[in-house]
Parts: C-alpha cells; sequence; structure tokens
C-alpha cells in the first residue's frame, strides 16, 4: 500500500495535477460478498476514514474491485456524517450522484492516448498493429475496446484471471465481451486458441499492454518480450530488472505512473465539476484529458532524451522535480 500511495504522488506529479498521493483498502474477497454486504462494508470503511477526508483533504477515487455503486455508497456515508451532501468528497460516482462522463474508460483512454504518442516516435501504424492485453478488468475491457474503436488496431489476445485466449484474425471486441458476460470468463471463446498469461507477454504483437498485477514482466520473461511498445496500463507490472533488460533490447515502455494516469485524471476532473456544480460534457472530458495525457508524455520523453534514459526514469524526472520544487516553495526546504 505504501508503494502504492508513492506512485500516486509521483502520477499525479508527471500530470500536474494539484494532487498528492494516498492509497487506502480493505482486505477481502469481494467476489463471495452478497451486494448487502459490500454496501456495509463500504460504508464501514468510509465510517473508520472520514476524519482524514474530505473534498478539501483526501479525495478517494476507485481502483481495483470497486464499482461507481461503489463509490456512491461512500460518498452518501461521508455525506451523512458531515450533515450535508458532499459529490466533492469521492471520485468514480454514478452520473445520478454527479459522477463525470468519461469516468468509465479514463484509464484505458489515457494509456491509448500515451500509445498513440509513442506509435509516432516509433513510426508504428497503429490500423495494422496486433496488441495483446493482459488482464480483462476495467484498464483491459475498454484497452481491447479502445484500441480498435479509436485506431483500428487488432486486439489478438486477452486473458483473465482463469487465463487467455488468442486469434491471430484478432478478436472483436464485442464477442470477446459477449462471451465473457456469458461464460464469467474469456477462456473457451470459439474460433480462438488458449494462451496463459504468461504466455500472452511473449507473443509477437506490436503492442502488449499488462492491464492486471504487478511483477509480470521480471528478468526472467523479459528477454522473450516482442513487443515495440508496452504499455502498463496496470500498476507495477515490469520489475527493475527487467526495465533495464527491455530498455537495452529498445522496447519502448510506457510507464505506469504515465500511461494508467487516465483514471486520477479524470477523477480530479470529477472533483473540479463537483467544486463548481457544473458538469461537463463527454466531448469535453475527452479533450481535456487528451491535452494532458499528450502534454505530460512529451514533457517525458523529452526528459528521457535530454538524460539519455528510458522513459521510466524520465518520467521521475519530471515528477520528483515538480514535488521538489512545491516543497521549496512552501518553504519546506
Amino acid at each position: 500500500m505504501c508503494a502504492l500511495a508513492a506512485w500516486m504522488t509521483w502520477k499525479t506529479a508527471v500530470m500536474d495535477l494539484p494532487l498528492g498521493g494516498g492509497k487506502g483498502g480493505i482486505i477481502c474477497n469481494p467476489k463471495v460478498l452478497s451486494e448487502r454486504e459490500l454496501e456495509r462494508l463500504s460504508r464501514a470503511y468510509i465510517d473508520a476514514i472520514a476524519w482524514i477526508m474530505g473534498p478539501e483533504r483526501d479525495i478517494p477515487a476507485p481502483d481495483v474491485y470497486t464499482t461507481p455503486q461503489i463509490m456512491g455508497w461512500m460518498m452518501d456515508e461521508f455525506s451523512k456524517l458531515r450533515g450535508y451532501t458532499a459529490p466533492g468528497a469521492i471520485t468514480g460516482k454514478p452520473l445520478s450522484v454527479w459522477g463525470s462522463l468519461g469516468r468509465d474508460d479514463a484509464t484505458a483512454r489515457g494509456a491509448w492516448y500515451a500509445i498513440r504518442e509513442a506509435s509516432q516516435v516509433l513510426n508504428v501504424d497503429l490500423s495494422k498493429a496486433r496488441v495483446a492485453i493482459q488482464g480483462f478488468g476495467n484498464a483491459g475491457t475498454f484497452g481491447a475496446t479502445l484500441g480498435e474503436q479509436l485506431f483500428g488496431c487488432k486486439v489478438v489476445a486477452v486473458s483473465d484471471s482463469k487465463g487467455g485466449i488468442f486469434s491471430a484474425k484478432g478478436l472483436p471486441y464485442k464477442d470477446v465481451l459477449h462471451h465473457k458476460e456469458k461464460t464469467g470468463s474469456v477462456v473457451g471463446m470459439p474460433g480462438t486458441e488458449p494462451v496463459s498469461n504468461a504466455d500472452i507477454l511473449e507473443l509477437d504483437v506490436d503492442i502488449l499492454m499488462p492491464a492486471a498485477l504487478e511483477n509480470q514482466i521480471t528478468r526472467d520473461n523479459a528477454a522473450r518480450i516482442k513487443a515495440k511498445i508496452v504499455a502498463e496500463a496496470a500498476n507495477g507490472p515490469t520489475t527493475p530488472e527487467a526495465d533495464a533488460i527491455l530498455h537495452q533490447r529498445g522496447v519502448f515502455v510506457i510507464p505506469d505512473f504515465l500511461c494508467n494516469a487516465g483514471g486520477v485524471t479524470v477523477s480530479y476532473f470529477e472533483w473540479v465539476q463537483n467544486q463548481r456544480g457544473m458538469p461537463w460534457e463527454l466531448e469535453d472530458v475527452h479533450r481535456r484529458l487528451d491535452r494532458k495525457m499528450t502534454r505530460a508524455f512529451g514533457e517525458v520523453l523529452a526528459q528521457s532524451r535530454q538524460h539519455t534514459v528510458d522513459m521510466r526514469t524520465g518520467a521521475y524526472c519530471v515528477a520528483v522535480a515538480r514535488v521538489a520544487e512545491a516543497t521549496r516553495a512552501r518553504g519546506w526546504a
């Protein structure tokens, strides 16, 4: 949790958002809980941390196994404790309780904006690009959907916790979503070949999107990664040892705290809308997110080239410098 909090600090800094970094959660298996149990647990969590929360203090956002409904319960519980409705205290809420348009696919959309910028650096034609996605949660699902919708990419492999599927002809996202909704997993989709979560990382593709767990690309498999671009939609999918190997081999890694920063960026947009009491149109959210991701990518790339380092180190150059400058400006150093 401490590592995630640190990542969030660098993520908001690299995106130049007026936010800090923090992480919290509940150790449980939400898949075995009823809806009523989830609601009680969500409200109890807010009861425990309400004293450090608030629109001007700490603003929780969704993460693994949270849904808009859960965030809505949390906002309601905080509002009950305060005695007034406080939509700006929680982000990722349903639209009916002042959530933001575009928050659902923000993580994946931001990642694809970053991939678009990387493809221009590497002269990769996205309309002909082959994509493999490890993980089929929020980021992975929308990653497959938007890759096809926005750029005409061919997603050839996807996986979830039960395994993966591959098809050289491509996996139309609507077919994959239908099969997942029908069976509970992408595994066994007709017309596909099985592939493991480990093997999906080593497929001969142009773009690899790790969107599952941390420590998936290690020193043991980094030399076998064939993708030109690794877009880290998950937090910490690449170990430091693997980072060095990929950089040496010329694999372009878009680091997690840049690549998946679309989620926290649109959470910030949601907070701004709540504070102003003025919702934005979906086109406004997309345009602002595109601008933020494009600018951040350019700044990180410039640092990477200036110091002849990989993109992750370039991202740290940007983020740490901003935190250091803010620390000096406030008289703390």
